[in-house]
């Protein structure tokens, strides 16, 4: 089945037909519970009321698994990976749904390094944050991946099953015909004709420079912020495929290489991670144990 979240199109499959209404139901208790916690772009949501206010605040169940992914994807990625640029999204124009975005004036705008995670003073087993009006969070780019990784745990004990949302894939066990069969697309223009690769018990997420991207002015300027300076990434890649055994981490990883530019292989071998970096001319490096692709 095919579904969409937040203005990202994912999908859900498994291993037997029989599967499929025990998964929908999880797919749309978890969509649900994530949306009312992290949709940014609702004003009544959790995120949002946490967002406008102040001192010690009392965090939902949902959104403390949301906040725990955060804050794993902003260590695995050395601080690059950071829930706190809300604020250079909103001054860069990204404040309503991505389709609503036009082209907008190019008016000055002050942008600073973003405070980071531990501004948000979050207590985990408390579920509280603290809220000093120094820090607003947009949590929507690992809380798709951790939509998806909380589908596919939940649904694995009934078979195998696989799913995506907005690039990010969680695959637990095998679909019907052998392990899950996953295309590499590198933009929204999906043409059945990208490379392949196959996976089972394991999570790939992909991270791209050139998509969500709008202008102000004569400027393009894209979604992936860098939490260093507040401005939009400008990167020598165009998109990163990171595989790991759970979306939050591989999304962390292909986020982040995207930040690291030149260095992205390096770290990500460091880390043990395979990934598949794509330039702005189309050439692909493969780092680590990259699976064999085969064309479509």
């Amino acid at each position: 089945m095919n579904f969409n979240l937040w203005g990202l199109s994912g999908s859900l499959h498994t291993e037997r037909d029989s599967q499929l209404p025990f998964a929908e139901d999880r797919l749309a208790f978890w969509r649900d519970a994530l949306d009312h916690a992290c949709n940014r772009f609702d004003p009544e949501s959790e995120i949002s009321r946490v967002n406008r206010a102040a001192g010690v605040v009392s965090v939902s169940a949902p959104l403390t698994r949301a906040l725990v992914a955060a804050r794993r994807a902003h260590e695995l990625s050395e601080g690059l990976c950071d829930p706190t640029v809300l604020d250079s999204l909103l001054a860069l124009g990204y404040d309503r749904d991505f389709d609503e975005l036009g082209v907008l004036e190019d008016t000055p705008v002050s942008l600073v390094p973003a405070p980071g995670f531990a501004a948000l003073d979050f207590d985990e087993e408390a579920r509280t944050v603290r809220q000093s009006g120094e820090w607003r969070i947009d949590l929507g780019a690992s809380a798709k991946a951790l939509l998806a990784d909380l589908v596919a745990e939940d649904v694995a004990p009934t078979g195998g099953v696989v799913v995506e949302v907005g690039g990010d894939v969680c695959a637990k066990g095998r679909g019907a015909e052998g392990p899950w069969v996953i295309g590499l697309a590198t933009t929204l223009d999906i043409t059945g004709l990208e490379p392949r690769i196959t996976l089972e018990d394991g999570a790939i997420a992909t991270s791209s420079n050139d998509v969500r991207t709008w202008r102000r002015g004569d400027t393009l300027v894209g979604h992936i912020i860098d939490p260093r300076t507040g401005r939009s990434a400008v990167s020598p890649y165009a998109a990163v495929s990171v595989i790991d055994a759970d979306c939050v981490s591989a999304n962390a990883f292909a986020t982040a290489a995207i930040l690291w530019g030149e260095d992205a292989g390096w770290h990500i071998a460091q880390a043990g991670r395979s990934a598949r970096l794509v330039r702005h001319d189309g050439s692909v490096e493969l780092v680590g144990a990259w699976p064999r692709e085969e064309d479509a």
